[in-house]
C-alpha cells in the first residue's frame, strides 16, 4: 500500500470514529446505525472526544508526508490543522449559550425527528419511539451544561429566554399533550410517516400507542421540567450582550473571529472594513434611487421600500404559497442557465419549504439544510414566512440564489458528492468559505443579466448591505460594548429592512459571536481572488473553470483557497 492510500484510509478511519460517536450526525448523513439514540452531550463525552482527537493526531504523525501526492497532502494539512484547532478551542468549552433562539438541543430534538428521521419500515418507527423515550436524558444533560456555565457567570441575556420557553411550549402543544383537536408537530409527523407504511392495522395501532405513551409520559414532563429550569436561569440573566462579559472575553472573541473568518483580521480591521463597505453600497443604492425617479433622501427611499405594500405578498396562507412558488421559479430559471457559468453541478435535488410553525417565531430569515448523501433526502431551502413584512419581494431573488442555486445547494451538495477527496473534506465546515460563496452567488447573477428589475437589484444590494452592517455590529457588540438597542438602531438607520429583521439579526450576533462576519469577509476574498486571476490570465480566464476550482475541493479555509487559486493561475498561464 502506497503512502497516499494509507493516508486516505487513516483519514476515513478518523472521520468514521467521530461519526460513530455522534448518532445525530449519522442521521443527518442518512446513516441508521444508531437510529434509536441521541448524541451524548455531557462533559464526560466531550472529554472522550478530546482524547480521541489526541489519538487522531498521533495516527496522522505516522504518515510520511514526503510520499503523499498533492491532493492527499492537502487533506493531511487540513485535517491536522482542524484537529489542532479543536484541541486549542477546548479552553473555550463553556463560552457559549447551548440554549438560544437560533439553535439548541431543545429545538433540535423535535426538528430532527420531523425533518431528518425518515420512517421506511417498522424498525425505523421503533427507533423514532426510542428517541422519544430518550428525550428526558438529553434535556437533563442540557440542564447540567447550562448549570456549569451559570456557575461561571455565563448565562444568556434576558431576551433569549422567552424564545426558548415559547419554542419548548410549542413542542408540547396539541394532542396528545392536551385535549386540543389539533395534533402536536411531533405527533402529526409520526402519524403521517406510520400511515405511509404497509403494515397490518394492529401493527400501526401498536406503534401509535407506544409513541403516544412516550410523548405523554416522557416527552411532556421532560419539557415541563426543562421550562421550569430555564425560568430559574432567566431570573439570573442580565442585559449585557457582548462576550466581553465572559471570563477572558477579549481573547475568546479574537479566537472566534480567527476561526470564523480563517484570517488574521482584527476586530478593529473588520469594523473599519464594514464601515467602508456600508458607505460604498449606500452610493450604489443612490444610483438606483435615481434610476427609478424617486425624489427624496436615501433614508426616505428606504422607508418607501420598507413600507409600500407593493413590495410584499399578503400575510396569508395564499401569500406564503405565492412566495414559495416564486422562489422555486427563480431557482428553476437559474438552474436552466447554469451551463453558462458552471461545468460542475450537484446530483441532489433541491426543494423550497417554509419553516415549521413550532420554530418559525425564533428561527432566522432563511437557511439551507443539506441533502442526505445517499439521495434519500433532497437539499432544502427554508424560508421563514412567520412575518411576511420581513420577506420583501425585492429580496426574494438574491435570497433564492444564496440559499438555493447557485449558492449553498451547489456548494454543499457538490462537496458531498465529490469522489476524489476523503470523507472529512466532503462534510467540512469553514463559515467564511461557505457563506462567502453564498454572498458571492448573490452577486454574479447580475453579470449574467439577472436582477433586470431595478427594485430586485436594490434587493441584492440591500442584502449585501445587511452583511456589511454585520461587520460593524458584531464587532461593535462584542468588542466595543454596544448595547442591543444601539446595535438595532444601526441596522434600522442604515438599511431598508424591517425593524423585526434588525432585532432578529442583533439577537443572532449576541448568541453567535463572530459568525455573521464570515459572509462579507468571504465574499470580498473570493472577488479579490477572481479579480487577480482575471488580471493575470486575461483571455485565458474562464469563469466556469474558476467556479469549478472553488467547488471541486470542498470547503477550505480562505488562506488555503488563496493558495489553490494562485497555483491554478500558474497552471493556466503555461
Amino acid at each position: 500500500m502506497d503512502a497516499s492510500t494509507q493516508a486516505l484510509q487513516i483519514f476515513d478511519d478518523i472521520f468514521t470514529a467521530e461519526l460513530m460517536a455522534n448518532p445525530v450526525s449519522q442521521t443527518f448523513l442518512g446513516i441508521k446505525q444508531d437510529y434509536d439514540k441521541w448524541s451524548d452531550i455531557s462533559d464526560a463525552a466531550e472529554d472522550k472526544r478530546m482524547q480521541r482527537v489526541k489519538g487522531h493526531l498521533a495516527k496522522l504523525a505516522t504518515i510520511n508526508q514526503g510520499y503523499l501526492d498533492a491532493q492527499t497532502r492537502l487533506s493531511y494539512e487540513l485535517l491536522e490543522a482542524d484537529l489542532k484547532l479543536t484541541l486549542a478551542q477546548d479552553k473555550w468549552r463553556y463560552h457559549s449559550y447551548p440554549v438560544n433562539q437560533m439553535y439548541g438541543q431543545h429545538a433540535m430534538l423535535a426538528s430532527l425527528l420531523i425533518n431528518q428521521h425518515q420512517i421506511a419500515d417498522i424498525s425505523d418507527a421503533n427507533a423514532y419511539i426510542s428517541r422519544l423515550n430518550g428525550i428526558p436524558a438529553v434535556l437533563t444533560q442540557l440542564e447540567v451544561n447550562l448549570e456549569i456555565r451559570a456557575k461561571k457567570n455565563i448565562i444568556a441575556p434576558k431576551f433569549v429566554f422567552p424564545y426558548a420557553i415559547s419554542d419548548s411550549k410549542n413542542i408540547i402543544k396539541g394532542a396528545p399533550f392536551d385535549d386540543s383537536n389539533q395534533a402536536s408537530a411531533i405527533w402529526a409527523d409520526f402519524n403521517r410517516k406510520v400511515d405511509a407504511l404497509t403494515l397490518k392495522p394492529e401493527q400501526k395501532t401498536q406503534l401509535l400507542e407506544q409513541a403516544k405513551t412516550a410523548l405523554v409520559t416522557k416527552v411532556k414532563p421532560a419539557y415541563q421540567g426543562f421550562i421550569s429550569y430555564i425560568k430559574t436561569l432567566e431570573a439570573k440573566a442580565d442585559t449585557r450582550d457582548g462576550v466581553w462579559k465572559f471570563p477572558d472575553g477579549e481573547a475568546y472573541y479574537k479566537d472566534a473571529l480567527a476561526k470564523t473568518t480563517t484570517t488574521e483580521l482584527t476586530s478593529a480591521q473588520i469594523h473599519t472594513l464594514g464601515l467602508t463597505e456600508v458607505a460604498r453600497i449606500h452610493q450604489a443604492m443612490e444610483e438606483i434611487k435615481t434610476k427609478v425617479n424617486f425624489s427624496g433622501s436615501l433614508q426616505e427611499f428606504f422607508a418607501f421600500m420598507r413600507d409600500d405594500p407593493q413590495f410584499y405578498y399578503p400575510d396569508t396562507e395564499a401569500g406564503q404559497a405565492e412566495y414559495l412558488a416564486k422562489a422555486s421559479s427563480v431557482i428553476n430559471t437559474m438552474n436552466s442557465r447554469l451551463d453558462e457559468v458552471f461545468n460542475i453541478k450537484p446530483l441532489a435535488e433541491l426543494k423550497v419549504k417554509k419553516v415549521e410553525a413550532f420554530r418559525e417565531k425564533s428561527a432566522g430569515k432563511a437557511f439551507y439544510e443539506a441533502p442526505a448523501p445517499d439521495g434519500s433526502r433532497p437539499g432544502t431551502f427554508y424560508a421563514n414566512l412567520y412575518d411576511m413584512k420581513s420577506m420583501p419581494k425585492y429580496q426574494l431573488e438574491a435570497l433564492a440564489y444564496h440559499e438555493g442555486i447557485p449558492g449553498h445547494h451547489m456548494q454543499i451538495a457538490i462537496a458531498q458528492e465529490l469522489t476524489n477527496v476523503p470523507k472529512f473534506r466532503k462534510f467540512a465546515s469553514y463559515t467564511a468559505y461557505s457563506e462567502g460563496w453564498g454572498l458571492y452567488t448573490e452577486y454574479f447573477p447580475k453579470e449574467m443579466g439577472f436582477y433586470a428589475d431595478p427594485y430586485s437589484d436594490f434587493g441584492r444590494l440591500a442584502m449585501e448591505l445587511w452583511r456589511a452592517c454585520r461587520l460593524v455590529v458584531d464587532t461593535g457588540i462584542h468588542s466595543q460594548k454596544w448595547t442591543r438597542e444601539q446595535a438595532i438602531a444601526y441596522y434600522v438607520d442604515n438599511t431598508p429592512n424591517a425593524e423585526l429583521d434588525a432585532i432578529k439579526m442583533v439577537e443572532r450576533h449576541i448568541v453567535m459571536p463572530s459568525q455573521a462576519t464570515a459572509y462579507k469577509v468571504g465574499m470580498i476574498k473570493i472577488l479579490e481572488l477572481r479579480s487577480k486571476a482575471q488580471q493575470q490570465l486575461g483571455d485565458k480566464f474562464s469563469l466556469d473553470k474558476f467556479h469549478t476550482l472553488l467547488l471541486k475541493n470542498g470547503p477550505l479555509p480562505l488562506t488555503v483557497l488563496e493558495e489553490q487559486v494562485e497555483e491554478w493561475i500558474k497552471a493556466q498561464s503555461i
